[in-house]
């Protein structure tokens, strides 16, 4: 019990340090820790010990530190599968002792959570059957059965109607807010004894004496721009686990150095990306259509970049609206924000839209590699699961399956591994792989390896149509070669001089809108005065590099108008490179996109970021 209190005592300094995490705006999971009780949850905690005092540096104090069995990093449906599917395991085989901790950055469970979404219910099926019974009191209700589905090709001002792949069939999907989903599945965790922790940003790896990850540390609090120690000081919290698994969604930054330090991509193409923008509307009565499922191609993008809509009925006369833009693009002067603002004045859309209003928008970066830039998921001391990994279906446009489908089947890896490690070694998970490639993540994504690399073709959107169709309804990937994808996001991006710029209607405030009217719908919150997240090693030297080449790709590529070039006389180009880190929605689209490749997104502290609602 004295452990307990320590680390309820921890946890609310940490809470105190930031004002993004007061206790008025805590989730109720931390809020619960105020109580005079401590909570079961919490019980019991084990074997505390402090890091070697280095100096008396603040920066070097020792980290209070906690080991577990598993620590899980990321909250999202690939993260919380592997954490109920883990307990699940651990209580059934009568181990209730069996410690699984979740660390997500958000403030709240779900509120860093955007997807269409439309998901297919195989995998929640499969890990809580009764996720939707009537007979079940605490059931997700939040559900909307798909009744139709329409694909459109899109011209300026005309829609036409065309064969959707046999893979966007949507029958027995439901559309949901995959915010509210993320919501509730914590709650199933917590239910069945996970250690569930919102506001708490993993940001370092931390590895044992042979090599292998032993666990993470959380970010430092109450350091100033200039990062020194402010008087609200806190030192970061290290988890000791004997398996760590990594569920951090699309470009992770704990991935990034795992992928790093074990070369897991030595065997894997380049992963590529796409960046998705979506706003929710509550639309007239007369204009809703309830399950109806629509997805374009064509306007507004050219015939060079890769991308569609989406325009999905769900609820009670609300519609989910969206455009997903390839990452590839090589035009520097296209804005995907401004391309999704005026998307929405073609008569498709605004059939729909007039007399509606916006209630809520954002923005992130997602897997579109497929198959063949899967990279080596196991690790030693962990393994990759969910969009992390890159195991989103493209042409099917869902990855909430295949990511908690993922993450149990790690789970069950991992918990036979730890069951016949008795020595304590650092464990390896290859069970994991070999599950992997006899699951029907690996069956599906091998079908349909070859159509999103199919776009890179001297004709365009419209011969990646035709070879898609082709691969959809006859080869169905059963074809001796696997295509490629050309190279990294970044590298595709051309010069403002080989490019044609593009001029973008002004927003009308009614259908589309200024992007930090955007910004303000998606609640986010950063503490200005703590070191810039994004990291640029010299913010000169990049502008005297990239203005010339780019004119501003940054402040295109950035849905929440993070980066600006600001008229400086006082600067080699006339010119200063700015980074507004408070706007920042998490999307890691700077990290992916930028030509040069360095912009590095670190995690800033703690239970900041956007706030997300029915995302």
């Amino acid at each position: 019990m004295a452990a307990s209190r320590r680390l309820s005592s921890i946890l609310l300094r940490r809470v105190a340090v930031s004002p993004a995490r007061s206790l008025f705006s805590t989730p109720p999971r931390l809020r619960s820790l105020a109580a005079p009780a401590i909570p079961p949850l919490l019980a019991p905690i084990r074997s505390f010990h402090v890091s070697r005092h280095l100096n008396d540096n603040p920066l070097f104090e020792p980290r209070e530190s906690d080991e577990v069995d598993v620590v899980i990093i990321g909250g999202g449906p690939a993260g919380l599968s592997a954490a109920i599917r883990l307990k699940q395991l651990a209580n059934e085989a009568g181990n209730e002792d069996f410690r699984v901790l979740l660390l997500e950055k958000a403030g709240d469970m779900g509120a860093h959570i955007l997807s269409g979404a439309v998901i297919e219910p195989s995998a929640l099926n499969e890990l809580l059957p009764d996720w939707n019974a009537p007979e079940n009191e605490n059931r997700f209700a939040n559900i909307t059965a798909v009744t139709s589905d329409r694909m459109r090709f899109l011209t300026k001002n005309r829609a036409f109607s065309m064969p959707g792949p046999p893979q966007m069939n949507n029958h027995g999907n439901y559309i949901v807010s995959l915010n509210e989903l993320v919501k509730w599945l914590s709650e199933r965790a917590e239910e069945v004894g996970v250690e569930v922790y919102a506001g708490f940003a993993a940001s370092e790896v931390l590895y044992g004496p042979d090599g292998g990850v032993k666990g993470v540390a959380t970010n430092d609090l109450g350091l100033g721009r200039d990062g020194k120690p402010k008087s609200s000081f806190e030192r970061g919290m290290e988890f000791h686990a004997r398996c760590t698994l990594l569920a951090e969604g699309c470009h992770g930054s704990l991935t990034k150095q795992v992928m790093n330090k074990f070369d897991l991509r030595k065997d894997s193409e380049p992963q590529t990306y796409g960046i998705g923008l979506k706003e929710v509307w509550e639309i007239q009565p007369e204009n809703f259509v309830k399950g109806q499922v629509s997805h374009t191609l064509g306007w507004p993008l050219s015939s060079k970049t890769y991308g569609g809509s989406w325009m999905y009925h769900f609820g009670e006369n609300k519609v989910s609206l969206g455009l997903v833009v390839g990452l590839d693009y090589p035009n520097p002067y296209l804005s995907p924000y401004g391309e999704f603002q005026r998307m929405k004045h073609h008569p498709f859309f605004t059939s729909v839209l007039n007399g509606g209003r916006c209630i809520s928008y954002g923005a992130r970066a997602l897997n579109e590699g497929g198959f063949q830039s899967i990279p080596r998921c196991a690790f030693p001391g962990g393994a990759l699961i969910g969009d992390t990994a890159g195991f989103l279906n493209v042409p099917k446009i869902k990855g909430t399956h295949t990511a908690m489908k993922s993450g149990m089947l790690a789970a069950e890896a991992t918990f036979q591994a730890l069951a016949e490690n008795k020595k304590g070694d650092t464990v390896m998970l290859f069970k994991y792989e070999d599950a992997l490639r006899n699951s029907s993540i690996w069956k599906e994504l091998k079908e349909v390896r070859n159509m999103r690399p199919s776009f890179h073709n001297p004709l365009g959107i419209l011969g990646g149509v035709l070879y898609s169709g082709l691969e959809a309804y006859v080869l169905k990937g059963r074809v001796p070669w696997t295509l490629h994808h050309p190279g990294p996001d970044y590298a595709a991006t051309k010069t403002a001089a080989e490019s044609k710029k593009i001029e973008y209607p002004k927003p009308d405030g009614v259908l589309s809108f200024d992007i930090l009217t955007s910004v303000s719908r998606t609640g986010t919150n950063h503490e200005e005065d703590q070191p810039v997240h994004l990291k640029v090693p010299d913010w000169d030297a990049h502008a005297e590099k990239e203005w010339p080449r780019f004119k501003g790709v940054e402040n295109r590529f950035c849905p929440a108008g993070v980066y600006e070039y600001v008229e400086d006389a006082t600067k080699k180009d006339g010119v200063r490179f700015q980074i507004n880190a408070q706007n920042c929605i998490h999307c890691k689209t700077c990290d992916i996109k930028a030509p040069s490749q360095d912009i590095n997104w670190t995690t800033p502290q703690g239970g900041e970021g956007p706030k997300y609602y029915m995302t």
